[in-house]
């Protein structure tokens, strides 16, 4: 009976501790889940104002580019370029939200070309009964849609500059919806939505194909259909009206690349990630703007602020596709060989007498292509969680991906513009006319002038081009 008994009462207390166990463990568990979530909530909380302040630093780069051109076009198309940039950004927020942002991100059903749903950001908040109930999971829909929308008009504004001066100011708002609704929003698609060449692991972390080889290879296009200003002498390019105006868009491009680049992590908890892409922007500036400034020296024996501002963006543009896949000493590598050769695609259109006043081509274009490829070149197998480089053991495999993509796009951004450009020229909207070019695009198209004590604006529409007192002609 004792021996029964104590089995008995071991076995009760054994019991009763399981149970007590149990619920403690219960107890935790659930303590731990409510941590988890508020944690959770921190990291989203702090990831999504991190987004939206990189999309800030992002939109005042339209500032940078208005500033840039104002600097380096004739004083006579300031007004116009001011008014492009400004206007371009409303264009785009309009075009981009009913139908770009669905192309770009939506789901394509298995196509791998373009999205088909989410047009005017229906799926992006709810409401049902009483609540409201905003879409997705880390990020929402629309905070992601704001960043991206910032990215476009970078994509857009970039053939303002290439095209300034002589391009009527409705068919520069007609490419502009164009290009938010249509051409851009296809090549995210392709790389940063569920496209084709995303699935074939293609790599461009910020828009270095993205976002500045298509809206180079968009302004080659137009800058080459709309032909050069007038009294343009090759190899005697006109020069900047204001430097001041250019390095402070130079400079403000610069700091918006902090939101370009590091805001593409969209989110802080990888700080180490966040640091290097911050590092190699700032590094691959740096060798880009020393690179083109020296290079220029040698050839010419001048300090050359326009080739030091253009490298220092060349070196910017070159690093984007891989500020999160390279080493540093690659990043400056990177820039310094984009500075160079930004230079050289100066000299190149000069050849090719096409009249691009800022450079955009061999800036955006040029370097956006080049970062491309050293993506293919001189990734860090144990960044890119994949092949790697060329160079440094990868092989052949994300090279040859690198190339086929950007050529694809290439390819396709060239068609796509002139199809849009050859409709503009069609309609009479692609360039202002030979009478308004002599008068000048602020006065034939605004009746403005950012220096009315140094230009007469007084030249009536009818007036006689020859008779015009605009001292630049």
């Amino acid at each position: 009976m004792n021996s029964r008994y104590r089995l008995l009462r071991r076995g009760f207390v054994l019991a009763i501790a399981s149970l007590v166990l149990a619920l403690a463990s219960s107890g935790i568990s659930a303590q731990e889940t409510d941590i988890f979530a508020s944690l959770n909530r921190v990291q989203n909380s702090v990831d999504t104002v991190w987004v939206l302040l990189a999309g800030f630093l992002v939109f005042f780069m339209q500032c940078g580019f208005a500033m840039l051109e104002a600097g380096f076009v004739r004083q006579t198309g300031v007004v116009n370029v001011l008014m492009e940039n400004l206007v371009d950004a409303g264009i785009t927020a309009l075009m981009f939200w009913a139908v770009g942002f669905g192309i770009a991100f939506g789901a394509d059903n298995g196509s791998g070309l373009f999205g088909t749903d989410n047009f005017f950001l229906s799926g992006a908040v709810v409401f049902q009964e009483g609540r409201v109930i905003y879409d997705g999971e880390q990020l929402n829909t629309l905070t992601l849609f704001f960043f991206q929308f910032a990215f476009a008009a970078t994509a857009s504004t970039i053939a303002t500059g290439a095209m300034a001066e002589r391009t009527d100011f409705i068919g520069n708002l007609m490419y502009s919806g164009i290009m938010a609704a249509l051409i851009y929003p296809i090549v995210v698609h392709w790389v940063w939505g569920t496209g084709w060449l995303a699935q074939r692991g293609f790599l461009d972390f910020a828009g270095g194909t993205v976002v500045h080889t298509t809206g180079g290879v968009l302004a080659l296009v137009g800058a080459t259909l709309l032909g050069p200003r007038p009294g343009r002498i090759f190899g005697q390019p006109p020069r900047p009206h204001n430097l001041t105006l250019a390095t402070l868009g130079g400079m403000i491009l610069w700091l918006g690349w902090y939101g370009f680049n590091p805001g593409s992590t969209f989110g802080t908890g990888d700080t180490g990630l966040l640091g290097l892409v911050t590092v190699n922007t700032t590094l691959a500036a740096a060798g880009g703007m020393i690179a083109a400034m020296l290079f220029a020296y040698m050839r010419s024996g001048n300090w050359d602020i326009s080739c030091t501002l253009n490298g220092a963006l060349g070196g910017l543009v070159s690093v984007t596709a891989g500020c999160a896949f390279f080493a540093p000493w690659a990043a400056v590598l990177t820039g310094m060989i984009a500075g160079i050769v930004m230079v050289l695609a100066i000299d190149m259109m000069e050849g090719l007498r096409i009249d691009d006043p800022v450079s955009a081509f061999a800036v955006h274009g040029v370097c956006g292509i080049l970062g491309t490829l050293a993506v293919g070149l001189l990734a860090q197998p144990e960044l890119t969680h994949g092949a790697g480089g060329l160079l440094l053991g990868g092989g052949l495999q994300q090279i040859f991906i690198q190339a086929v993509g950007s050529l694809t796009i290439i390819g396709f951004v060239v068609i796509a513009s002139l199809l849009m450009f050859g409709l503009l020229r069609g309609m009479g909207r692609l360039r202002i006319t030979e009478q308004a070019d002599m008068i000048g695009i602020d006065v034939h198209e605004h009746q403005a002038t950012v220096w009315p004590d140094i230009l007469n604006i007084d030249v009536p529409y009818e007036a006689d081009p020859e008779e015009s007192h605009n001292p630049l002609y």
